[in-house]
This record gives structure tokens, C-alpha cells and sequence, in this order.
């Protein structure tokens, strides 16, 4: 009987289903979002408080007193935005603690004193520090 309602619920249309949680790392100052689907994931990371410019070429002029956010997908290239005036962190569901490497939705983050690095499983990634904000 319980197999003839698997394969009953089976068939029906089920709409897309994703998880979603957030990290920060232990200053506060990186905070990203993560997304698992059925058709793949993505992470979006921002920092808040910056010393330096983006090495990035198009966000170089992204005043200081803003923020960076980096987004991908778990293939794919990084895009990039300049943070809204204002924009503070929410409070993240967890931190992960430095020196610490994560694996989870097409997704490799190493968190450590010196920055935020994901990569994705198609070697995509991106690095962010208060001095240090660049794609790979």
C-alpha cells in the first residue's frame, strides 16, 4: 500500500522545492545565502565593510562606504554588485568558524582570518577580505 502512494504522489506535478540558509563568518562582516534545488544551487556573498577597491574592474568604483556581493551559480561565472546605501547584515543562521572548509550544494568555501574564498564545481569563484575583493 505505502509503494502505491509513492508512485501515486510520484506522478503528481510537484513544484520546484529549494533549501535555503545563511553563514557569516565570525566577524560579521561576510555574510552569504545559499540555495539547493532540484535544477542546481547558488550562493550570494557580501561584505560590508571594505578597506580597499574591488579588484574587480567593474566594481572598482564601488565607494568604500558601500559593499561588494558576489553571486553564482554551481556553474557557471561570479557576477558582481555595489551594495545599496545602507546595507547591513540580517544575522546569519550560522558562522563558519575560520580555517574552516565547507562542501555543500556545488559549493567548496574556505573561511579563514584573511577572507571568504567559494569556488564552484566549474572552478569558478571568488575571494572577499576588507582588503581583498576579486573573481576567479
Amino acid at each position: 500500500m505505502l509503494f502505491r502512494f509513492l508512485l501515486a504522489s510520484s506522478a503528481l506535478a510537484v513544484p520546484a522545492h529549494a533549501d535555503v540558509w545563511s553563514f557569516n563568518t565570525p566577524s560579521g562582516n561576510i555574510e552569504c545565502v545559499v540555495g539547493e534545488g532540484f535544477e542546481g544551487s547558488d550562493i550570494e556573498c557580501t561584505i560590508f565593510k571594505r578597506s580597499q577597491p574591488a579588484k574587480v574592474q567593474a566594481l572598482a568604483s564601488c565607494p568604500l562606504n558601500r559593499g561588494i556581493t558576489f553571486s553564482m551559480n554551481n556553474t557557471g561565472g561570479v557576477q558582481g554588485a555595489c551594495t545599496s546605501a545602507g546595507a547591513r547584515p540580517t544575522g546569519a543562521q550560522s558562522v563558519a568558524e575560520y580555517n574552516v572548509e565547507g562542501k555543500f550544494g556545488g559549493f567548496t568555501c574556505y573561511s579563514a582570518t584573511s577572507g571568504l574564498q567559494c569556488r564552484n564545481e566549474s572552478g569558478h569563484g571568488f575571494h572577499l577580505s576588507r582588503t581583498n575583493q576579486q573573481v576567479f
